[in-house]
């Protein structure tokens, strides 16, 4: 899974390890790192797939049935002749999940200057037409299909953290992304963050076994997933670097293994690195640059279909949802308006999603320490795009839960605290806000 031995060796033999060529590296334990206590003994014991699956499924049925409750006193979305699935499948039908719904069922439209469809990026959208064809209605096939993704994505998300931090900040990550606060989009509501979170850790996982063109194949519908798909292409590519820097830098202490040598350790490559790594670069790792082809082709879809092939941003100026670029949306000017002058309840749910952002940011710098330079890129792009295009932090909260080195560094800093009563009560608290949230998502209140 990872470049370096295990990612630790341990005992007195020497550890084997293929670089991106196929050759075969022996690096004597006594140059490797020693592991973070905890580390190891997660790497080896099995990972309790089955368990995280559990858990997930059971946490998906208590939120159905809150969202099923708090349906009944939603006001009337003018929604319901089309939702003729199950009753207690409404309340996952909400606000996106109607322009979804218009994409399966009608395809796309675009009107310069008015909220149009192709607002939204086309992978969703589209496994909902597929899916629904088969099971004959396009809103059980969006909760299907959005709460399958989701229980993949977490259980990858659980692999991933597994083979990187020790046992209990692997759990306690896995916790954090199950009891986030908005990750009940994960859970059935018709919206395309489980299937893009499902694409990012899918992606970095094949990258992570050296299938190149396979992890770029993954990134491609990830870029076409979400407009913070770039992130997942600039994460892959800067991982690749990465990996050709460790795999120099190990081949050198291999070949300077002689009896009696000193061979430095180094953590981690650095930046200068990176860009040395560069001149290493073969064939097969461009494979890694295929993840922008859905964005690419998805652009090229609209420039011949609506001959605009930037038409997304520039429809997110549209009235009602006036997401413009320029400095009133950089500086959160309607943000602060709403704080001074309301309505509170929603300044409240706008600052909770804003105290997620910070977090979130505070937390990049552990991403780099613990993951690399890789993961910490994709997590600055894939925050930077929504706090940056936001004005006022609504919906932030669902991109901070598709950066997910952030939550397993959020998970890995909870378990490492030197305060007991710290993980209990954060892991709580989301508990509680998870619940609340998804009351009001229930109840047609714009939560995130």
């Amino acid at each position: 899974m990872s470049s370096r031995p295990g990612p630790y060796a341990s005992g007195g033999v020497r550890s084997e390890r293929t670089d991106s060529w196929g050759t075969t590296l022996q690096t004597p334990t006594d140059r490797t790192v020693a592991p973070p206590e905890g580390v190891a003994g997660a790497a080896a014991s099995a990972y309790p797939w089955r368990r995280v699956l559990a858990v997930f499924a059971g946490v998906s049925v208590l939120l159905t049935a809150v969202v099923a409750w708090s349906d009944r006193y939603r006001p009337d979305s003018g929604w319901a002749p089309v939702l003729q699935g199950p009753d207690w499948l409404d309340g996952w039908f909400q606000y996106d999940a109607g322009w979804y719904f218009h994409i399966a069922s009608n395809g796309y439209f675009y009107r310069p200057g008015e909220q149009s469809s192709i607002a939204f990026f086309p992978a969703y959208p589209l496994g909902v037409r597929g899916l629904g064809q088969l099971v004959g209605d396009y809103q059980v096939a969006g909760s299907l299909l959005a709460v399958l993704c989701g229980g993949l994505a977490v259980v990858l998300f659980g692999s991933w953290v597994w083979q990187r931090l020790p046992r209990a900040a692997a759990v306690t990550a896995i916790a954090v992304l199950m009891l986030y606060p908005y990750a009940f989009f994960l859970y059935g509501a018709m919206y395309a963050d489980s299937l893009f979170l499902l694409c990012a850790v899918g992606s970095f996982l094949l990258l992570e076994r050296r299938w190149f063109w396979a992890a770029g194949l993954v990134g491609a519908l990830a870029t076409a997933g979400r407009p913070v798909g770039v992130a997942v292409a600039v994460g892959l590519v800067v991982r690749t670097l990465e990996m050709l820097a460790e795999d120099r830098r190990d081949r050198a202490a291999a070949a300077a293994a002689a009896p009696g040598a000193t061979v430095p350790v180094v953590d981690r490559p650095g930046w200068r690195d990176l860009l040395g790594a560069l001149r290493l670069v073969r064939v097969r790792h461009l494979g890694v640059l295929l993840s922008s082809a859905g964005l690419v082709a998805w652009m090229a879809y609209l420039w011949v279909e609506f001959d605009e092939p930037l038409a997304f941003v520039e429809v997110e100026g549209a009235p009602g949802w006036n997401q413009g670029v320029g400095p009133r949306t950089w500086f959160k000017v309607v943000y602060l308006g709403t704080l001074v002058k309301g309505p509170y309840a929603v300044a409240a749910l706008l600052t909770l999603q804003a105290l997620a952002c910070l977090c979130a940011v505070l937390l990049v710098r552990r991403v780099w320490r613990r993951f690399g330079w890789g993961y910490a890129a994709y997590a600055v792009v894939v925050l930077a795009i929504p706090i940056i295009g936001t004005k006022d932090f609504m919906g932030t909260g669902r991109y901070v839960l598709v950066a997910f080195p952030v939550l397993a560094a959020a998970g890995d800093y909870l378990a490492s605290s030197g305060r007991r009563w710290v993980r209990p009560l954060a892991l709580g608290t989301c508990g509680v806000l998870l619940l609340v949230l998804t009351y009001l998502f229930g109840r047609s209140v714009a939560v995130s």
